[in-house]
């Protein structure tokens, strides 16, 4: 069996869908490798570090993709109408996918895949369970999204984070405010106390109250009988007496704070505003807001993509994926991500895919299958379940 890591070709991204030590494992599982050329090269990883793993380099995408079998990307290939290569063109009906498909933000795409018949799976769809932990890619990137975002508020900031007694005076610490507490929240309040800084969060769901203390941060959060969690585990939507009673809190909170970094993102719907530009204007000059939730419409009123936007002497950082801009590592994580999906997938004794549809994983993340679309979940979001 073929399997295909073709180069990303989408803006802004600098990740590749495998290593070379994914590469030795995936060939030890009877695959033949092939990477296109240059595929690594954003993440550190030259060709020849490839080659040496038993991997094929291909000239370019056409021979990259010719009768691939298996195709790992990082994100969704591209179609005739967003760049020079049609990458969907060039998979062979029947080939299996897997990525992260974006599948709630590009209904038509997948439409493609179902008409391509092609097996498609959205790796962001991963169930929540034990097994699943080590193929979550929104955890493993998530992660090293919250670590950025502390390390690019300390560029842009005009200050030190830790408390310093000189003989010339005392340097106070940075206050930061981490909005949200998932993965990447929790890895920002980490990597800030880490480097000295004053440390609050909040979150919608109680019990991120533990998680936050457990860092050394202080918990802020709106006292309500609502909770704040759907059964995944994920943030949910709150009620509009929850947000306005959020809202006050917040804004006399972030008026005290140096720095904030926002997380807070709902699986297949805008992100919600968490700060307003009234916030922004009472915050000291000087300050700096990082939105993690920009490309999804941004928890900031003031945040723009790809742009930093300075407001009432504020600085509000929204960067293209943020994951990316940790490339070496990301992709390191990913790729180890699809190696243990794909490793239980296949037949050890006669080295090809053998895949139990009915399993739990295969389930929660399979997108089309036999020119349909099959996911529940991307079905219900579409016609405005939840």
């Amino acid at each position: 069996m073929k399997l295909a890591i073709p180069k990303e070709r989408r803006p802004h991204e600098r990740r590749v869908a495998a290593t070379p030590d994914t590469v030795k494992k995936l060939i030890s599982l009877g695959l033949d490798v092939i990477v296109e050329k240059d595929a690594g090269l954003m993440s550190s990883i030259p060709d020849s570090e490839y080659v040496s793993a038993g991997a094929k380099i291909a000239a370019d995408a056409a021979e990259t993709y010719a009768d691939a079998d298996v195709i790992f990307k990082v994100q969704r290939p591209l179609h005739a109408a967003e760049g020079d290569i049609d990458e969907m063109a060039l998979i062979k009906p029947g080939a299996i996918l897997i990525a992260i498909l974006s599948p709630l933000s590009d209904g038509a795409t997948v439409d493609a895949y179902a008409k391509g018949n092609i097996t498609a799976f959205a790796m962001e769809f991963m169930p929540r369970i034990t097994r699943a932990q080590s193929m979550d890619v929104l955890s493993s990137q998530s992660n090293l999204a919250g670590y950025r975002a502390v390390i690019d508020a300390a560029y842009e900031f005009s200050r030190a984070y830790p408390m310093m007694m000189t003989a010339a005076g005392t340097v106070a610490p940075a206050k930061i405010l981490v909005m949200g507490t998932g993965v990447a929240g929790l890895q920002a309040i980490a990597t800030a106390k880490r480097m000295g800084a004053v440390v609050s969060a909040t979150d919608v769901r109680a019990a991120a109250k533990e998680q936050v203390e457990s860092l050394g941060g202080k918990f802020v959060m709106v006292e309500s009988t609502e909770t704040g969690e759907t059964e995944g585990g994920y943030a949910k939507e709150m009620s509009d007496e929850y947000k306005e009673k959020q809202a006050a809190l917040i804004a006399a909170t972030i008026a005290k704070q140096d720095i904030a970094i926002t997380t807070a993102l709902i699986p297949g719907r805008p992100a919600p505003t968490l700060i307003t530009k009234e916030m922004v204007q009472s915050m000291k000059p000087g300050s700096v807001i990082i939105d993690l939730a920009v490309e999804s419409g941004g928890n900031c009123e003031l945040s723009q993509a790809g742009k930093i936007v300075l407001e009432s002497g504020v600085k509000i950082i929204g960067h293209h994926n943020v994951p990316s801009r940790v490339a070496t590592d990301a992709s390191a994580l990913y790729a180890k991500n699809l190696l243990n999906f794909i490793t239980p997938l296949m037949d050890s004794d006669n080295k090809t895919l053998n895949i139990d549809w009915e399993d739990e994983i295969i389930v929660g993340t399979l997108l089309t299958k036999d020119g349909a679309i099959v996911n529940a979940n991307f079905n219900e979001r579409l016609t405005g379940g939840k």
